[in-house]
C-alpha cells in the first residue's frame, strides 16, 4: 500500500513538474528568446526552429532563468540547489525521514525556471525528489522505522524518475542500484516495482503511453556478430566520455565554489556562459531531448559533422555550468544526451568505410546513451533498460549489454560516479553495518533501556521559556508536543538561542515571551517506539546527529527518552547475559570483563598478535562510548573494556595479558 501511494505521488508529480517545465520553457524560450526547441517523438515531435530569430537574447535569458533560479533556492531551500537525485540518495542513507517539503517545492520552481530558460539540465532530478520527499512524508506521519523509510525513499527516487521517462522497469530496478556503486538494496526492488509501475500509469494516462522517442529501432535486429567489435567501442569511449562527464562537472562545481559573490548571483554566471554557448550549438539548450529524436533517424546526416563530434563535450560543459554553479535540475538527462552523441559520432566516423555498420544511427546512439551514463551513475543494468523503455528497442539489449559491461569495467576501475551520494557496497551502509556487526541489539527492546523525558515542552511554550529550563536541567534539547500531547518534533538548546523570529501577535503559538516553540521543532527528527530493537534505535540514534532521541507509543505520545549511553549499557547487558549464558553450557566456560590498564604491555597490539590461551574469544570491545566489533586486526588501546570468554584454567592467564606490571598481577 505504501509503495502504490509513493507511486500515485510519483506519477502526478511528474505530471505537475512535466507541465511547469513546458510552460516556463514557452515563457522563457520561446516568448523572450523566440526560439522553439525540438521536442521527442513522444511529445509531439516537433522539428524545432533551425535558427534564433533573436540571437542576443539568448545568453540574457538563460542567465536571467539561472538568476531566478538561484535567488529561489538559496532565499527559500538551499538544499534544493544541484541536481536532486544526489541529495535523495543521501537521505536514504542519513536521515530518510529529513526530506523537507519546503525543498521539494523550491525544486520544482528553480528546476522548471533553469531548463524552461534554457539551462543544460534533466527533468528527472525534480521528480525523483518530489516522490522521494513523499515518501520521507510517510516516514514521518506514520512513524515507521529507519528500514522502512529508506525503502519508502529510495523507491521515491526509482518510481519518479521512471515516470517521467515512460520507464517502469526501469525505475524499479533504479530504485534498488542507484543507492550503492557496487551493491543492490534488494529489498527495495519488489516495492519499486509497484511504485514505478503505478507513477508510469498515472504519468501516462495524461500523457500517453507511447515511448519517449517513440519506436526508435524500426526492424533493426541484431544478426552480424562482427557488429560486436562497434558496440564494444561504444562502450570503452562512453566509460571514458562518462569519468570525463563527472570530473568536468565535480570541478566546475568547485571553481563556482570558490568564487567570491554572491551565491544567488553564481547561476547566472553560469547561464550567460551556457547562452554564448548555445549560439553555436542550439543542441546545449534545455534538456536536449529534441536533439537525441534528430540522432536517432538519417536527421543525423543533415548536421555538419562537427556539430555531432563537439555536442557530447559541449552538453558536459554546459550542463557542469547550469548545475554545477547552483542552478537547479537533473544530470541523468544531459548524460543521455551525452551518449546518444557519443554513439552518433561514432556512427558518422565509421558508417563510409566500415562493414556491417547499421543503415540506421538508431542502434550506435541508444546504445551510447546505455554505456555512457549507465558506467558512470554506477547503475547499469537499470540505465540499460530504462533506455531500450524510453526508445521502444528491445532488440538492441544484446550487443548492448556488451557496451554498458566495458563501460561499467572502466568507471569501477577509476572508482568515480557522478552521484558522490552512493556508497560503495551494502557493508558500508551504516544500518547494514551495525546489523551485521552487532547482531546482538536484534533481541533488545528499547523500552527495556530507555529513560523517563525529563522534559517535554508544550507547543505554546515559548523560546525564551524553553532555553531557560533545557539551561537549568543541563539538557541539550527535548521533544516537543501539541495540545493533544501528540509528538511534533524535537527542539535543542543552540538553535533556540541563535532563533531571532519575529513575534506573531496573532499566532496562537506564541506567548508574551516570543516565539512558541511548536514553531522551530524539527519535524522531521527520528523516533522510535518501545517495542523497536535496538539495531533500529541506533540507526535512528546516527541518523538524529543528537545523542538522544524521543520514543514514543502507537499513538506519538512520548514515553521515554533513548540516549547513546543507554544503548551502549543495554548492548553490553546483553552481551554479558549471553556470554553467562554460554559460561553455564559449556563446561568449564567463565565469562569476564577485562580493562586494559595504563601502561599494559597489550596496548598497542592487534588481538592476533596478543598470546591469549587457546580457545579464548574476545567476544566486545568498548571504547568510551562506542562499541567496537573486535577482529583480529583490532589494535588494542589503554582504557579498552573487552568481553572475554575463556576456560576457567586460563582465566589468570588473560587477566595478566591485559595488567600493567608484574605488581598488579594476580599471582
Amino acid at each position: 500500500m505504501l509503495g502504490v501511494l509513493v507511486g500515485v505521488i510519483a506519477g502526478l508529480g511528474a505530471l505537475v513538474f512535466y507541465n511547469a517545465l513546458d510552460l516556463a520553457t514557452h515563457l522563457f524560450l520561446r516568448d523572450l528568446a523566440g526560439y522553439q526547441p525540438p521536442t521527442p517523438a513522444g511529445e509531439g515531435g516537433l522539428a524545432g526552429a533551425s535558427h534564433f530569430t533573436r540571437p542576443w537574447a539568448i545568453p540574457l535569458v538563460v542567465g536571467l532563468g539561472g538568476l531566478l533560479s538561484g535567488l529561489i533556492v538559496f532565499n527559500f531551500a538551499p538544499e534544493a540547489e544541484g541536481h536532486g537525485t544526489d541529495a535523495a540518495i543521501a537521505a536514504v542513507h542519513d536521515n530518510p525521514r529529513g526530506v523537507r517539503a519546503r525543498a521539494v517545492v523550491v525544486k520544482i520552481v528553480a528546476s522548471a525556471i533553469t531548463i524552461g530558460a534554457g539551462g543544460s539540465g534533466g527533468r528527472e532530478g525534480p521528480t525523483a525528489q518530489i516522490s522521494a520527499g513523499f515518501g520521507s512524508f510517510l516516514a514521518r506521519v506514520l512513524n515507521l522505522g529507519p528500514a522502512d523509510g529508506r525503502i519508502l525513499v529510495s523507491i521515491g527516487i526509482g518510481s519518479g524518475i521512471g515516470s517521467i521517462f515512460g520507464a517502469p522497469l526501469g525505475g524499479a530496478l533504479l530504485s534498488a542500484e542507484i543507492l550503492y556503486r557496487d551493491d543492490i538494496e534488494v529489498e527495495a526492488i519488489v516495492p519499486g516495482i509497484i511504485a514505478a509501475v503505478v507513477g508510469y500509469t498515472v504519468f501516462s494516462a495524461v500523457q500517453g503511453f507511447e515511448p519517449l522517442f517513440g519506436f526508435a529501432t524500426g526492424s533493426y535486429q541484431f544478426l552480424q556478430p562482427l557488429a560486436l567489435v562497434w558496440f564494444g567501442l561504444i562502450g570503452i569511449l562512453g566509460g571514458l566520455v562518462g569519468l570525463a562527464y563527472a570530473k568536468v562537472f565535480y570541478a566546475t562545481a568547485r571553481v563556482f565554489a570558490g568564487l567570491r559573490i554572491a551565491r544567488a548571483l553564481k547561476p547566472a554566471v553560469g547561464g550567460v556562459l551556457v547562452g554564448l554557448i548555445a549560439l553555436a550549438l542550439p543542441g546545449v539548450l534545455g534538456t536536449g531531448y529534441g536533439w537525441i529524436q534528430k540522432s536517432l533517424g538519417h536527421q543525423l546526416l543533415g548536421l555538419p559533422l562537427w556539430v555531432v563530434l563537439a555536442l557530447p563535450a559541449a552538453k558536459i560543459l554546459t550542463t557542469s555550468l547550469s548545475i554545477g554553479s547552483g542552478g537547479s535540475g537533473g544530470i541523468f538527462g544531459p548524460g543521455m544526451v551525452i551518449g546518444a552523441f557519443t554513439g552518433a559520432s561514432v556512427w558518422r566516423l565509421l558508417e563510409p568505410i566500415a562493414p556491417d555498420i547499421p543503415h540506421s544511427p538508431a542502434p550506435f546512439v541508444i546504445v551510447g546513451m546505455m554505456a555512457c551514463f549507465g558506467g558512470i551513475s554506477r547503475a547499469p543494468l537499470a540505465v540499460m533498460l530504462m533506455t531500450a523503455e524510453m526508445t521502444g528497442s528491445l532488440a538492441v539489449l544484446a550487443p548492448a549489454m556488451v557496451a554498458v559491461g566495458l563501460s561499467t569495467l572502466i568507471v569501477r576501475r577509476a572508482d568515480d560516479t557522478i552521484y558522490r551520494s552512493q556508497l560503495a557496497s551494502r557493508a558500508d551502509s551504516p544500518a547494514h553495518r551495525l546489523q551485521a556487526g552487532m547482531p546482538l541489539l536484534g533481541s533488545i527492546p528499547v523500552a527495556q533501556v530507555m529513560g523517563a523525558p525529563r522534559v517535554i515542552f508544550d507547543a505554546r511554550n515559548s523560546a525564551t521559556e524553553a532555553v531557560a529550563k533545557l539551561e537549568r536541567e543541563g539538557l541539550p534539547g527535548a521533544p516537543v508536543v501539541d495540545e493533544n500531547g501528540v509528538f511534533i518534533g524535537t527542539v535543542n538548546a543552540r538553535a533556540l538561542q541563535e532563533t531571532s523570529l519575529p513575534v506573531d501577535p496573532d499566532s496562537e503559538l506564541e506567548s508574551d515571551h516570543g516565539p512558541g516553540v511548536g514553531r522551530l521543532a524539527d519535524p522531521t527528527a527520528p523516533t522510535v517506539v518501545g517495542t523497536d530493537r535496538l539495531t533500529t534505535a541506533l540507526e535512528a540514534l546516527m541518523n538524529a546527529g543528537t545523542n538522544w532521541i524521543p520514543v514514543v507509543d502507537e499513538d506519538r505520545r512520548v514515553i521515554g527518552i533513548l540516549s547513546t549511553s543507554a544503548v551502549v549499557r543495554g548492548y553490553r547487558e546483553g552481551l554479558a547475559a549471553g556470554l553467562r549464558q554460554v559460561s553455564h553450557i559449556a563446561p568449564h566456560a567463565i565469562s569476564l570483563d577485562v580493562r586494559v590498564a595504563p601502561g599494559s604491555p597489550s596496548a598497542g597490539h592487534t588481538l592476533a598478535e596478543l598470546a591469549l590461551p587457546p580457545g579464548t574469544i574476545v567476544m566486545s570491545l568498548q571504547r568510551g562510548s562506542d562499541q567496537l566489533l573486535p577482529r583480529g586486526d583490532t589494535v588494542i588501546e589503554s582504557g579498552d573494556t573487552l568481553g572475554v570468554l575463556t576456560r576457567e584454567v586460563d582465566l589468570d592467564n588473560v587477566r595478566r595479558t591485559f595488567s600493567a606490571s608484574p605488581e598488579d598481577r594476580p599471582e
